[in-house]
């Protein structure tokens, strides 16, 4: 049932007061604020853009490229620019292109109280979910998951990932197993401060689709989750995961879409 502090609209208003800016860029390397903008270099070099507003703003290309310019200064390659279907910037896409940014999929941002994703999944016999904790099986996990993505096997981001989960600052790894073999994964991760957690990274084999486990696992985190004190849970999800967590109670607020400039493109101009 909804009420009136989960409607869609409120829901909404809590994810821009609280899940925008500052707390994205938690666990960064190098962050710094640039006009608007909130600038930031994760762990293996990942740059990141976000703001809450560009209101007023009159020379997005300018601003672009000052955005790209300090990033690389900072030791960035790869950058992403992280836009919002209810953000009302017109040119802003136009300015991206010209700097040599190119979008990627859009998914839907879901949100919804913790407590209507905890029942009890069933699942075949020789299936489990647990979490991942040593470093050995981390990186397992991240290979299952680049695979399952369709991507290269990437070190760099199995590095990163161990270095979050050793932490122990509100990462946390989860893992569906079939007869032994890892089938599924997805991370949670807490924000400080506020009622959210983070479900990312949902991936499962495409031989393993379709047997729950992405269902379990997402369990599995909302209640570990909601043992932690947090009330809501936070997603970007792809049109696979997005009926899996509607049917849960988590509601589509509106869409993302990240533009990425790619570390070998050269400066545009535009």
């Amino acid at each position: 049932m909804t009420t009136p502090d989960t409607a869609p609209a409120q829901l909404l208003a809590l994810y821009d007061a609280q899940l925008r800016e500052g707390t994205e860029v938690l666990g960064a390397g190098w962050s710094a604020r640039l006009g608007p903008l909130t600038l930031a270099v994760h762990p293996g070099g990942r740059g990141f853009v976000t703001y809450r507003t560009l209101a007023g703003e009159t020379d997005l290309p300018a601003l672009v490229g000052a955005a790209v310019e300090r990033l690389q200064e900072a030791g960035a390659g790869e950058i992403e620019w992280k836009t919002r279907g209810h953000d009302d910037v017109p040119g802003l896409e136009e300015a991206l292109a010209g700097h040599g940014f190119a979008a990627e999929e859009t998914e839907a941002i879901m949100i919804g109280p913790l407590t209507g994703l905890t029942g009890e999944v069933p699942l075949a016999p020789g299936s489990r979910v647990r979490r991942a904790l040593a470093a050995e099986d981390v990186r397992a996990v991240s290979a299952m998951t680049d695979r399952a993505f369709g991507q290269q096997v990437d070190p760099a981001r199995a590095d990163a990932l161990v270095g979050a989960v050793a932490a122990g600052d509100g990462t946390q790894l989860w893992v569906a197993e079939v007869d032994g073999e890892m089938a599924s994964a997805g991370r949670l991760v807490t924000v400080p401060g506020t009622d959210f957690v983070g479900l990312w990274g949902g991936a499962t084999l495409p031989a393993y689709r379709g047997r729950g486990l992405y269902r379990a696992l997402t369990a599995a985190r909302a209640r570990a989750a909601l043992a932690q004190g947090f009330r809501f849970a936070h997603s970007d999800s792809t049109p696979f995961s997005q009926p899996i967590l509607e049917r849960s109670g988590l509601a589509r607020v509106s869409t993302t879409t990240p533009w990425v400039r790619a570390r070998s493109r050269d400066t545009f101009t535009g």
